[in-house]
């Protein structure tokens, strides 16, 4: 199936794919409005999932009603950001997903390539902390692309690095905004989370534990069969 495919790269998103850094996202960010004196909960930080960083501190201040100059917020971002690098730094490979790196070395072992694309512009730092830098071939975040999610640049730029095209390349994502950008750039989508969140995914799993790449290639091969 996967000769039919002929998939030559994975391109992974990194918050609540590889790791599931979004609750420290959330305490940092929480900790800005409650220092701007207003609150806002956990469910509503699932908007800011796939987001930059200048759109998601927009998003807050919005929901907290204050208006901020551009150098009032370059200030509060960088804050943000110093708190949030705390946090990850302490960060240990036991934060990694289940089935997350059985599922990397399966495809090394295929000789499929390897990709992070991500909207975090600290995705080195947690990869590298968690220990599992060296899986990935190239590596594409916040700190490369001027168009964030549901651009596809940040998937485009990481087919380009990795040396191959969209047609011969999944995308796994966990945000409806990242599943955007793989449709709109051409890529095989999957998301990884919720169907029906994620429904306009070419597939949806729940997570990497006790999934191969030849039941991904397989399924999407599927997929592809039943549009001919």
């Amino acid at each position: 199936m996967a000769d039919r495919l002929s998939i030559q790269a994975c391109i992974f998103d990194l918050d609540g794919v590889i790791v599931d850094t979004a609750k420290y996202h959330f305490v940092a960010w929480r900790r800005l409005a409650n220092e701007l004196g207003f609150d806002f909960s956990e469910e509503r930080n699932e908007q800011l999932k796939g987001v930059s960083r200048v759109d998601s501190l927009n998003l807050i201040l919005e929901w907290g009603g204050k208006t901020l100059s551009d150098d009032e917020k370059t200030d509060w971002a960088a804050r943000k950001n110093d708190w949030y690098l705390e946090l990850i730094k302490a960060m240990q490979p036991d934060e990694i997903l289940p089935g997350v790196v059985p599922f990397l070395t399966s495809l090394r072992e295929q000789g499929i390539k390897i990709g992070l694309g991500s909207a975090s512009k600290n995705a080195r730092t947690i990869l590298t902390q968690v220990g599992i830098l060296d899986h990935f071939d190239a590596l594409v975040d916040g700190n490369e692309v001027t168009h964030g999610k549901p651009h596809p640049e940040t998937f485009l730029k990481g087919a380009e690095a990795l040396d191959t095209s969209p047609d011969h390349t999944i995308v796994f994502e966990d945000a409806v905004k990242g599943v955007k950008a793989a449709n709109t750039g051409g890529f095989y989508s999957v998301g990884v989370g919720q169907p029906e969140v994620l429904h306009e995914a070419m597939m949806v799993i729940p997570g990497f534990e006790g999934l191969t790449p030849v039941m991904v290639f397989e399924e999407l091969q599927r997929k592809a069969d039943e549009v001919l």
